[in-house]
């Protein structure tokens, strides 16, 4: 990694030829009802495509694909909500190595069977009331794995970053990028990528309402911790950015907007009925900051050109019914 930031396009472009041809290359989906209805042309990046149903597989592929022959066969750990477990899990298995995933107790049953299928190992614990850091570094170190935290990492956010990097060599300029924040992994490795290639790219970042300790700690210039949020997106559920992830936002985001759980269900539910797309509520946040006007204030262009990253789509039909219902 350089040593004048903790990523930068270089790491990025290097993590770009490490995924080639394992991770997919994700389509950009356009509409005209959506360009009508928020005044812009905009550019959808469908992660939810991605393998394991989300943009997660390519920095978990990224950083594991770095670690010596002798580390992998010791195995890896990870701590996820989700689809970091699951892009961890997939990661170690073609890479042949194993995975021990610490998990909510209250994660969506699909995505924990899903991990499950991947071959890992899963422990559970309690996000309300403990702290999976601390947890998640006990158990690597108990049983001699290697620990790949879903965004804390300089290679796991280069990988995020190819998704920006894919996006913009597909599109070219854009006005805007609006991508969802839960830790910061994917805004800091996307903003480094768009920032690098448009310098006079806005990068705004999206939090649900409950969760919105990135936009708080943005406006007091360090890092803020809040309750742990209880909100339908449960991939954006940190009460706390990362140190790293920080970092590099502070110096390359633009700004964090917010929106409801109601407004990201009205997101899904358009992208279900009028582009066909599946959309886990983290996926959604930023159509649906698109679709609630959050973007007001975007560059004077005409129309703006706005590339949004749909991060994920891992959601059962169940529960997928229940939040539309």
């Amino acid at each position: 990694m350089s040593t004048t930031a903790p990523v930068t396009m270089d790491d990025v472009r290097d993590a770009a030829a490490r995924i080639a041809g394992v991770a997919h290359r994700t389509p950009v989906v356009r509409s005209r009802t959506l360009d009508g209805l928020v005044g812009a042309r905009v550019f959808l990046k469908c992660e939810n495509l991605q393998r394991v149903g989300a943009f997660k597989f390519r920095g978990a592929y990224n950083a594991i694909s770095r670690l010596s022959a002798q580390q992998r066969a010791r195995g890896i750990a990870a701590y996820s909500s989700g689809n970091h477990a699951q892009a961890v899990a997939l990661a170690a298995r073609e890479l042949g190595s194993s995975a021990v995933i610490l998990m909510p107790a209250d994660t969506p049953a699909s995505k924990a069977a899903a991990v499950a299928g991947y071959g890992a190992e899963i422990v559970t614990y309690d996000r309300y009331t403990e702290d999976r850091t601390a947890l998640g570094e006990k158990l690597a170190a108990d049983r001699g794995l290697a620990l790949i935290p879903p965004y804390e990492h300089p290679h796991v956010i280069a990988g995020q970053g190819t998704a920006a990097l894919e996006l913009l060599e597909e599109v070219g300029e854009l006005d805007a990028l609006v991508v969802p924040v839960g830790g910061g992994g994917l805004i800091a490795g996307c903003a480094t990528a768009a920032t690098a290639l448009r310098p006079r790219i806005r990068v705004i970042g999206v939090e649900p309402e409950a969760g919105d300790d990135t936009k708080r700690s943005l406006a007091a210039g360090e890092r803020v911790a809040i309750e742990v949020p209880r909100t339908i997106a449960d991939g954006q559920a940190a009460n706390i950015p990362g140190e790293l992830t920080f970092a590099i936002n502070r110096r390359l985001v633009d700004g964090i907007v917010l929106v409801s759980d109601d407004e990201i269900r009205e997101a899904m539910r358009f992208a279900f009925d009028r582009l066909k797309l599946v959309m886990e509520p983290s996926g959604a946040t930023g159509l649906a900051a698109l679709l609630a006007g959050r973007l007001a204030d975007r560059p004077a262009a005409a129309p703006p050109r706005i590339g949004v990253i749909v991060s994920g789509g891992n959601v059962d039909a169940r529960r997928f019914a229940e939040l539309l219902a």
